[in-house]
């Protein structure tokens, strides 16, 4: 299955474009209408409460799908050494979501390398085996067939992503995982139907699940993106026609 979707959905400056006239408790009811999956950030910067994500799990139609980012505390401050009791919290409310939990990426910093390769294997093989998990590495050192093969061992996915400007040496976990932080710099700029038509095909073409998010949230650019993409891929719900009407005037 084909899941396409957004980094966040909570953006003031999308008020007037997917949330018009739309009080703000109600902004994830909308955009559950238009799309069935999105990355949750907020789990990047800090561990949400039970109730939060029993919220978010509560709210979410059925087969609705929440990614989750993995603690920048275990990827970013412990560099994924010592992992054991910061995945046992992390997961212990993730899990909550239960059958509306999608993959959980893992984005490594910069200064990390393929020289830390036996601590990605160590941090790897200390996740659950019954989620999908993916990678974005943020340093074209990792861009290897011997980095491939060490994620296609353990399931995980190699995100594919625009802030290294390289793509993965193979497709690894059995799922892609591709996220978009902005056409022209980070969160900013357009990429249009013309930039999208070949990531369209290659979706088409690898006939397994993959989960697509837009992170260029400024001025809006996410929610045309994965509109036209949905589009590209003949996959636009019907429940989505306003928010395409609307947005075309825009």
């Amino acid at each position: 299955m084909i899941r396409v979707g957004t980094s966040g959905y909570v953006y003031k400056h999308w008020k007037d474009l997917l949330y018009a006239g739309i009080p703000q408790k109600q902004w994830f009811e909308r955009f559950a209408q238009v799309f069935d999956t999105v990355e949750l950030n907020t789990t990047f910067y800090r561990l949400p409460t039970a109730s939060m994500v029993d919220s978010w799990r509560r709210n979410a139609p059925a087969g609705f799908l929440f990614a989750c980012k993995g603690s920048r505390y275990l990827t970013h401050l412990k560099r994924l050494k010592e992992a054991g009791q910061g995945l046992d919290r992390y997961f212990e409310l993730i899990l909550r979501l239960g059958d509306k939990l999608g993959p959980v990426l893992w984005q490594l910093p910069p200064q990390m390398n393929q020289q830390d390769l036996p601590r990605l294997e160590a941090f790897l093989a200390a996740l659950p085996k019954n989620v999908r998990h993916a990678v974005e590495f943020r340093s074209a050192a990792w861009y290897t067939d011997e980095c491939c093969e060490l994620l296609d061992r353990y399931g995980t996915a190699f995100c594919e992503h625009d802030l290294v400007d390289r793509q993965p040496p193979a497709y690894t976990g059995r799922f892609r995982y591709l996220r978009f932080h902005g056409a022209t710099g980070k969160y900013r700029g357009r990429y249009g139907k013309r930039g999208l038509w070949r990531v369209a095909r290659s979706l088409k073409d690898y006939r397994r699940d993959s989960f697509t998010y837009f992170n260029n949230d400024i001025g809006g650019h996410a929610i045309h993106d994965a509109l036209d993409l949905l589009e590209l891929l003949d996959q636009l719900p019907e429940s989505a026609a306003e928010a395409v009407a609307s947005l075309r005037v825009q």
